[in-house]
């Protein structure tokens, strides 16, 4: 995993509520292992009609999406079975960082383990974001702040161990690597 100080990037509205992790990554994309490729299934269903061609109206499908970092989504994002392959996918697909005023726990967990970081928001910095689709934003996770073009701050929380992790790219495992030589010696 790439480890995240500062994210500075336009952002990507989909406004819709209580997206579930079927509607992230549908079912049928769920016989893999491997989290490569997974970013070109996300959202398959809203992305892409029946005959596989992508739809123009989807935000992820239309040019000023591209190379954008960060999802602004409405309220309950994630939401739904405990699926690993919807953090997987928005991470595969370039996202680094999730942004709602409500994200399910089972969701940020699978987040926070697969270096996508999950940033909850208030109401009004939810509806500044929403009304304003492809602002410059700044998340810096070392202060816990997301910055909007306006110069406007708002802080999230974020659990300690997830915050470190992310800081230094690793995930649990590589938490416990990192304390070999404490482990060894006792």
């Amino acid at each position: 995993m790439e480890p995240i100080d500062v994210i500075r990037s336009r952002t990507v509205v989909l406004a819709t509520s209580n997206i579930d992790t079927d509607q992230i990554i549908p079912a049928r994309f769920l016989t893999t292992t491997s989290r490569e490729g997974l970013g070109r299934h996300l959202f398959a269903d809203w992305r892409y009609g029946p005959d596989g061609a992508p739809r123009p109206d989807f935000v992820l499908n239309r040019p000023e999406a591209a190379g954008c970092t960060i999802l602004v989504a409405g309220r309950n994002f994630g939401c739904g079975s405990s699926r690993e392959h919807a953090a997987w996918a928005l991470a595969d697909y370039g996202f680094r960082a999730v942004v709602s005023t409500e994200i399910a726990d089972i969701f940020r967990n699978n987040a926070l383990k697969n270096g996508l970081l999950p940033v909850v928001v208030d109401e009004a910095t939810s509806r500044w974001l929403i009304e304003h689709p492809g602002a410059e934003v700044t998340i810096d996770l070392r202060s816990t702040t997301l910055t909007l073009p306006t110069g406007a701050q708002t802080r999230f929380p974020i659990e300690a161990f997830g915050r470190y992790c992310l800081l230094n790219g690793i995930d649990e495992l590589g938490f416990l690597l990192e304390k070999k030589p404490e482990i060894e010696a006792y």
